[in-house]
């Protein structure tokens, strides 16, 4: 087709930006007579997947800022917001605007394929062309598994050894210095309204979501939308999006060479706030305000030129490594879809009969909204966690942090991760997943499951028995408990002494400090005096529990997609007292050895590929207050080898009774 009638729509997604855009170059490069730069405000996101108001927010900055970048290259353009869902939007686009192609960056999600998948036969049959680049990772993550050997990528060398063989990431691209007219924006056609029913976000509203009321908004202007008109709560995060930001962010970092280089995630303090230890560039490689490519090259760059003092850092703790982490859950999302952000049906995900299991669709077999109170003393637990009443002000200072600022550090989400699963809690790594869901500004699907898998050692990494303790561990960090301080101001003036176990001052002390340990955490005052609820639970004796019945659930060895996981009768194989929702049928030990038959189908059908080099990436976690230290670390660990080889010789021996 002659460049001279190419009408172009380009649908923004995850690239809100203009530097390093494959797919902006690639419909640039089409030499197009009217450019329409689009975003499809999707009731799905609107709706059906979990954001607080500190995302929205920092979503509504990254297309705010985007639109003022492309008016500067072309005052007769902007970011063209539509407010309707791009499956009915588009085809109408297409014959309102005589859009001869469509142009958009890969997305891997798996919610997204679906809706590109459909999109695309939609603009086929609409005689639309469709191309699509890839961006938002280093590599590809289908090219991932491809290279993998069709296989999720479940370890940092995994993802090594496929990046061997792809070879070198691609150098960004410069940002466009112009950009073509838009065409005729007029919209004859009507909106399709989309269902409110069921709105999961309706809990972060104060008022009426209103957002679809007009097509292009409430002035016919393409607007971004508002909070107010997303009915939602203000944002209470300070963190800003947008590329301007972002560059600018990126631009400070890569200047102090020292840090660039010796950057060691592992390394880096999980109470510093004021600023933050780490780069918090995360939320920016979310929303695509800054290219994944410019960061790592930029950082090769100091890497290359770097003589100081201090030894410099290597993958897989430096920044390039946090960036092949990214794309090893990418790669290992790409591959499993949707499967992969749940328990039930995951090959690759360790079944574990945790407290609060998701109820489940039986017509597509995946996990909703809701979930089964199988024990109330879980739910509490669970909903103390989650609003920072846990009596553990480690563990409430971050969560009250999560909230806030949508954002904590790497470290402290291992923290309070481990606590909610298999450190204390023993509640389903789903229900974690989904508070992070809501309340992350650098939420990403495949980052954020991979991340709850991993410290819930049902996947990616099986050191169950290492935790982190809610008191020694921040002590190493901040004797001074300046962190939680800050964050559970109640006990702003507490005695170092007792600052991360309040519960232990004296009545005398206590009321010095202005705040009693007293309740549950309902009541911000008692008799009139500021109040801090006692701990929830006895932290060693709660670990002992959570790692005896994960060493169970490891000894059973059933994953996600086994027939016993899929048709319930995993049951059989736990003791009516287990932890967890078990009511199976009682043996001595928690096992019903008497059925070897059975117990070996359940090895034989689980995946045997979800082994990882534990190590990698990962901080030593600290058990506290466990006597003994590494030698009792160590004796697990060679007994964590006996159970992960133990259905394997029992499979041998019965192949060779057979």
């Amino acid at each position: 087709m002659p460049a001279a009638k190419r009408r172009v729509i380009y649908w923004f997604r995850t690239d809100l930006r203009l530097h390093d855009s494959p797919a902006l170059k690639a419909a640039l490069d089409l030499k197009p007579e009217c450019l329409y730069p689009i975003w499809c405000w999707d009731p799905h996101y609107v709706y059906r997947a979990r954001v607080g108001s500190n995302r929205w927010q920092y979503l509504l900055d990254c297309q705010s800022d985007l639109s003022a970048s492309i008016t500067k290259l072309n005052p007769k353009s902007k970011l063209f917001l539509i407010r309707e869902a791009p499956q009915t939007l588009l085809p109408k686009l297409f014959k309102a605007w005589k859009i001869s192609h469509l142009v958009f960056e890969k997305d891997t999600d798996a919610y997204a394929r679906d809706r590109d998948e459909r999109v695309s036969e939609l603009a086929k049959q609409a005689g639309v062309e469709v191309v699509v680049r890839m961006g938002r990772t280093l590599y590809d993550p289908d090219d991932l598994v491809k290279v993998n050997g069709g296989k999720p990528t479940m370890s940092i060398t995994q993802v090594q050894h496929a990046a061997d063989k792809l070879g070198e990431v691609a150098r960004p691209i410069p940002a466009p210095t112009s950009i073509p007219d838009p065409g005729e924006t007029s919209l004859s056609f009507e909106q399709t309204q989309p269902s409110q029913d069921p709105d999961i976000n309706a809990t972060q509203r104060s008022g009426n979501e209103s957002s679809y009321t007009h097509l292009s908004g409430p002035n016919g202007d393409f607007a971004i939308p508002t909070l107010e008109e997303l009915g939602l709560k203000a944002a209470t995060t300070s963190h800003r999006g947008g590329e301007t930001v972002a560059l600018a962010q990126l631009d400070r970092i890569i200047k102090d060479t020292v840090y660039t280089a010796t950057f060691s995630k592992p390394a880096t303090a999980p109470t510093a706030f004021s600023p933050q230890a780490t780069t918090l560039l995360s939320p920016h490689h979310h929303f695509g305000s800054l290219s994944v490519r410019e960061f790592y090259w930029r950082v090769q760059a100091v890497l290359a030129n770097y003589n100081g003092k201090a030894k410099a850092s290597t993958v897989p703790t430096n920044l390039i490594g946090q960036l092949l982490f990214r794309d090893m859950y990418f790669g290992a999302q790409a591959s499993l879809g949707y499967k992969y952000a749940q328990e039930l049906g995951n090959s690759h995900c360790r079944f574990v009969p945790w407290h609060l299991p998701s109820k489940v669709d039986e017509k597509n077999g995946l996990i909703t909204a809701g979930y089964t109170v199988d024990a109330p003393q879980a739910e509490e637990w669970f909903q103390r966690w989650k609003h920072g009443r846990t009596g553990f002000p480690w563990i409430d200072a971050l969560m009250r942090q999560l909230r806030f600022e949508g954002w904590i550090h790497h470290l402290g989400r291992h923290a309070v991760a481990c606590f909610l699963t298999r450190g204390g809690c023993y509640v389903h790594w789903e229900r974690g997943a989904e508070v992070f869901e809501e309340w992350l500004i650098d939420h990403e699907v495949a980052c954020n499951v991979g991340n709850w898998q991993w410290l819930s050692c049902t996947a990616f990494y099986s050191q169950f028995y290492r935790c982190y303790s809610p008191i020694v561990f921040p002590k190493k960090w901040d004797p001074h408990g300046d962190f939680v301080r800050h964050y559970v101001p109640e006990l702003r003036d507490y005695p170092e002494k007792y600052i991360y176990e309040p519960w232990k001052a004296p009545i005398s002390d206590q009321k010095k400090a202005g705040c009693l340990i007293k309740g549950d955490g309902t009541d911000e005052e008692i008799n009139g005096m500021n109040a801090y609820p006692k701990p929830m639970l006895d932290f060693s004796e709660r670990r002992t529990v959570c790692i005896e019945a994960i060493k169970n659930a490891y000894h059973v060895n059933l994953y996600g997609n086994n027939p016993q996981v899929l048709d319930g009768t995993w049951r059989a194989l736990f003791a009516d007292d287990g932890e967890g929702p078990t009511e199976g049928k009682s043996s001595k030990d928690g096992l019903k050895h008497d059925n070897e038959r059975q117990v070996k189908h359940s090895a034989d059908t689980q995946n045997g590929e979800a082994g990882v080099d534990e190590n990698e990436g990962e901080a030593a976690e600290d058990g506290g207050d466990n006597k003994g230290g590494d030698k009792e670390g160590s004796k697990r660990k060679r007994g964590q080898g006996t159970l992960d080889g133990l259905f394997t010789r029992k499979k041998a021996r019965l192949e060779m009774t057979k």
